[in-house]
């Protein structure tokens, strides 16, 4: 298990519009920056990604989030790959629980799989449904 203060650290030490601009293209906007949103398709700019408080908002789909939350939803890269990707970025080395139970990691590991195909398979059936006008 990750300690709650290291990744604290790595998000102070991450600037959110270094992860973000590589993938979506940001333009200077006031003290904030704006773009496409990369989570649905429109045509005006309606996301937002602030330095000062290092987290971006979608005013079309409420997409939000911290850096960490960008990886995994854009990459879709798994909470401990996304903390490891910005650690290795901000020159810090991931602590280990040496307490840690392997078997307990892996059925962990397990669960978030099962819960991110959940996601993604919902999240699907939200956009082709027939009656998805009702549900959303």
């Amino acid at each position: 298990m990750i300690p709650q203060e290291f990744i604290e650290e790595v998000l102070e030490r991450t600037d959110i519009v270094e992860i973000i601009e590589p993938r979506v293209t940001l333009k200077k906007s006031g003290q904030n920056y704006t773009g496409l949103c990369p989570f649905h398709d429109e045509k005006s700019p309606s996301f937002s990604v602030s330095q000062n408080k290092q987290f971006y908002y979608c005013f079309g789909c409420q997409a939000s989030g911290s850096a960490l939350k960008f990886l995994m939803e854009f990459d879709r890269m798994d909470f401990v790959s996304s903390i490891e990707h910005l650690a290795q970025r901000v020159g810090l080395e991931v602590p280990r629980d040496q307490k840690s139970d392997p078997d307990a990691s892996q059925k962990r590991k397990s669960i978030y799989e099962v819960l991110d195909q959940s996601t993604s398979f919902f999240r699907e059936q939200l956009k082709s449904h027939e009656s998805r006008a009702r549900a959303v």
